[in-house]
């Protein structure tokens, strides 16, 4: 009893009722002692190769089991079809529950090192005996075959995306975020952005073993930040051509939320995860196309500009849910029903890098996606709506609000 009621936070002075009452808000967790795991992980396989098959499941969440391999791939293609349960993940009915997995990527498995593991990502699909390989159509959730699609077709443009995924750290509890006191609030925000030292920096073991995940995987990530909030960070994916974007991205959330699974802490993607003043969590998506890279691009960057503007509603539609509560005007964001742009200007729509102005070409950052968007929908929306001939915004100003 005793140590149940210390793992609690409860001590003998407080009421029969309080210590009830404890017990939900952080259950007396049993953790597994990942020293014996690490005994068995060192044993020989046989030449076998354990191969994580990963997808989004039916409410954007990440999903994953593991097949045996006779040995390893040669490619993507050399990956055999498999399926999962949809009905345990909202994803079919359970009268005609099987979804079909197709690998898309594969990546090495960080948590499987010393042999030829991998991490498969895969996209979903219903079976079809008559389709290719047995698959039938693309699932509702399935996000990833449209942008593709779009991919292909904006191919010759070479479009380069670098996006930036801000996310908090949580208790086991889901409601205290990492390095806060119990039932309170830390110091207002100004220490905490890209700080170091224990009274600062909450959460630095769980950031650098997901960075080393990442590059042992595969994965192009190019930095890490502390960021504005306490016990939220930042990393980003990128640069990355195409539908690499999206894939990497979500590749390195799997790694990151199994990160967390082993130090026994939560990530959450949450857009604006305390309420109050405090910055939420976004995904900037930084992009550009060859014309913009070269000499002269600043008039491409410009168009697309206009072109973005011209569809705000829509993309902030598709751009996250619970934006709404993190896209206020404030916390270096701007508001929702407003598109701007601006040079240098954290709060605005769109931010034009101030290398960009000083050179007259480079990328843009888009700054309204949320920390948990979906990038395949952000991704290919961005690019659809600069296609060429596309409507443009007559932006006069640095901003226009939209009814």
């Amino acid at each position: 009893r005793g140590g149940a009621e210390i793992a609690c936070g409860v001590t003998e002075t407080r009421s029969k009722a309080q210590r009830i009452m404890a017990f939900p808000v952080l259950p007396p967790y049993t953790k597994c002692d990942l020293a014996i795991q690490d005994r068995f992980a060192q044993l020989d396989q046989g030449g076998k190769v354990m191969a994580e098959y990963i997808w989004v499941g039916g409410k954007g969440e990440l999903r994953c089991k593991t097949k045996t391999l006779d040995a390893p791939p040669k490619s993507v293609d050399d990956l055999p079809i498999w399926n999962f349960d949809g009905s345990s993940t909202e994803q079919a009915p359970g009268e005609d529950s099987e979804v079909l997995l197709k690998p898309c990527a594969i990546y090495k498995d960080p948590f499987r090192p010393g042999s030829p593991n991998i991490l498969v990502l895969c996209d979903c699909y219903k079976p079809d005996p008559d389709g290719p390989r047995g698959l039938g159509a693309p699932i509702p959730t399935n996000t990833r075959v449209y942008a593709n699609q779009i991919m292909d077709k904006v191919a010759s443009h070479e479009p380069w995306f670098g996006i930036e995924q801000e996310y908090t750290l949580f208790e086991p509890d889901k409601k205290t975020p990492y390095g806060w006191p119990k039932d309170g609030e830390p110091g207002p925000q100004g220490p905490y952005y890209c700080s170091i030292g224990t009274e600062n920096a909450f959460g630095r073991a769980v950031v650098e073993a997901h960075y080393k995940a990442c590059l042992y995987a595969g994965i192009n990530l190019s930095g890490i930040n502390g960021e504005v909030m306490p016990g939220q960070w930042e990393y980003q994916v990128g640069p990355c051509t195409g539908i690499a974007s999206g894939d990497q991205l979500l590749a390195s959330r799997y790694l990151l939320i199994r990160v967390c699974e082993q130090y026994g802490v939560v990530v959450s993607f949450d857009p604006k995860p305390i309420p109050g003043d405090w910055n939420g969590a976004g995904c900037h998506t930084n992009f550009s196309t060859e014309k913009m890279r070269k000499a002269g691009g600043r008039a491409a960057i410009d168009t697309a500009i206009r072109q973005l503007g011209a569809r705000h509603s829509a993309h902030i539609a598709a751009y996250g849910e619970g934006n709404e509560r993190r896209l206020t005007g404030k916390h270096e964001t701007a508001d929702m029903n407003t598109f701007s742009y601006g040079v240098a200007n954290r709060g605005c729509s769109i931010r034009i890098p101030r290398s960009v102005e000083a050179d007259g070409c480079g990328y843009l950052e888009d700054r309204r996606p949320s920390s948990n968007m979906d990038p395949y929908v952000v991704t290919s929306m961005i690019f659809e709506t600069i296609a060429d001939g596309n409507e443009e915004l007559d932006i006069q100003e640095s901003s226009v609000a939209l009814a």
